[in-house]
Parts: C-alpha cells; structure tokens; sequence
C-alpha cells in the first residue's frame, strides 16, 4: 500500500479526530480507512491513535508524525504542482475565522476566491475562541486582538478602530454619558473569551496609555453576536470595532457614545505554522483575505475619522 496515501488517510483521520469524517471527506468506506491506519501502525511499529467510543486523540508517536508529515505533504503537493498550470491550485484549505468578519465580511466575498480556484475546496470555522491551529489542523487562522507569543507566524494586517455604543431605548432610560464620571450611573455588557473570567471594565486611553474603569452590568457574554445583540437589546454600552456596527449606526439601532474615549484600535493578524515551503493554496488564500482585511480596515478609519469631524 503507498505509504503517501496511508499518510494522507492519518492526517485526515488525525485533524477530524473521527474515522467517520476521514472517510466522507476522503470518499472511502470506512472500514478502509481503519483498514489504513492499521496497515500505518503496522509499517511504523507504533501505536498513532488511541480509539474510544467517542472520540480519537493522537498518542505522543501520532503527535510527532502528524508535526513532521503534515509539512512533507504539503511539499509532495507543491511537487506535483510543478508540472501543473502556474494559475491551478488544488487540494483543500481549512481556516478559522472570528464569527462577525465571517458573516459580514468574508463569507459574502468568498466566491471570488473560489471562482478563481474552481480546484479548491475550503472548510471555513467560523468561532470566536482560540482554536488550536495546529492541533486542529487549519491551515491559517484571522486574529483580531493582540497575539500572545505562540510560536506560530503572524502576519499583521492593520488594526481596527473601536467605538463605544448603546442603543437608543437604553439611552432614553438612562441618559448619554458625557464623561467617564458619568458611568456610574450606566452599565456595560461585558464581554470574556471564557466566562468565569473576569471582565475589565471600560476601556480607554489617557495620554496615548490604555487605561480600564470598572463597571457595573448585568449580562456577560463570550462571542460577539451575543455581545452586539445585548447592546441592541438595551442590556449596555459595548467597545467594538467599528466595521462591524457601521450598518447599524447607519440604520439608528445603535448610537455612538464618549467619542474622545475610545479603547486602542484592535490589531488583525493572519497566523501560520512555520513552514519553509508554504503551500501554493495557503499563500494565495492569505493574500486574498489579506487585501480584503486591509480594505476593511481602510474603509473603517475613514469612515471613524468623518465620524470624528461631524461630532465636533
């Protein structure tokens, strides 16, 4: 049996943690796959994958298989596309995108890309937690937020400007803020990556220095749907980037508040695992969404400084 193959089958097997998917994303029976991993196992001498009734989890030696063939496949693949045309790029792109650019953003233009690549197949995760990038088998993920050092590649886009919102009933009831005294008396919808943490309050800046003011509030949430939403449905003032409120500034839903104390504009980054031969596929798809993210960021910084202009 092609080693080649049995590979592929594991590190399909390996990113899906599920023979089942393995083989409906492969178009194999099953019992094939298994049948491969076994025949792997055998050829190795070393036990890759440890099955329970629900789940499958790499072993230390599946672990350092999947770190070190996952890049010589990518390498057999930019082999064989040697002799291909110079424009076809095939195979299959996994990415992790956060949930608001995915639906407003990237989803709506991803057409374009696939359009261009009409050999390409693309699986699009679309959360707002830190996903595992090489864990989980994606071949990029966008970041929006400082990235902590994790040994992966970032390659940084620009940074989105923030504002602060409420909606209109809950300014009706509780008054506008005109300065940081007056939230006191207002309450903030507090936004976590993992609930249980605790929030940081008010963010703004003072002398060009990130600064925090506790507030009260009564909804905390951990994904920016949820945190839009509270805000539209008069739960608070949120702090979020601007591109993904302009519509509904532009529609009354929501209406700017302490303009001249707003947090630091939020970074957007692309990270990749180190590879000294990125695939053909990775490349092209980051400097798509690279250029769609930049023109985003472009667009939300004039539209913050007209902002600006007509608050003055």
């Amino acid at each position: 049996m092609n080693l080649l193959d049995l590979l592929r089958t594991f590190v399909r097997v390996y990113e899906l943690a599920s023979f089942t998917g393995a083989a409906d994303s492969l178009g194999l029976p099953r019992s094939t796959v298994s049948e491969q991993i076994r025949a792997l196992e055998q050829r190795l001498g070393a036990r890759l994958l440890q099955r329970t009734t629900r789940r499958v989890q790499p072993t230390q030696d599946g672990q350092l298989l999947y770190e070190r063939c996952r890049d010589m496949l990518d390498q057999v693949e930019e082999v064989e596309g040697l002799f291909r045309e110079a424009s076809t790029l095939k195979g299959r792109l996994r990415i992790d995108l956060p949930v608001a650019l995915a639906r407003n953003l990237v989803m709506p233009r991803l057409g374009e890309f696939l359009d261009r690549h009409p050999a390409l197949e693309i699986e699009v995760s679309a959360t707002d937690r830190l996903v595992d990038l090489v864990r989980e088998g994606f071949d990029c993920v966008l970041r929006i937020g400082e990235v902590a050092d994790s040994g992966l590649i970032a390659r940084r886009l620009g940074r989105y400007p923030l504002v602060n919102c409420a909606s209109p009933a809950y300014l009706r009831t509780h008054g506008i803020p005109q300065t940081l005294a007056d939230l006191a008396h207002h309450r903030l919808v507090h936004y976590v990556s993992v609930l249980g943490a605790r929030s940081s309050g008010f963010e703004y800046l003072q002398d060009g220095k990130p600064m925090c003011l506790p507030m009260q509030g009564r909804v905390t949430v951990n994904n920016s749907d949820g945190y839009k939403q509270a805000c539209l449905d008069g739960f608070g003032l949120i702090q979020v980037p601007l591109a993904g409120v302009r519509e509904a500034l532009d529609r009354g839903e929501l209406q700017l508040v302490l303009p001249d104390h707003v947090p630091a504009p939020m970074s957007a980054s692309l990270l990749y695992a180190h590879r000294r031969n990125l695939p053909r596929r990775v490349q092209a798809f980051m400097d798509w969404l690279g250029g769609l993210i930049e023109e985003d960021i472009n667009a939300a910084h004039a539209l913050a400084r007209r902002l600006q202009v007509a608050a003055r």
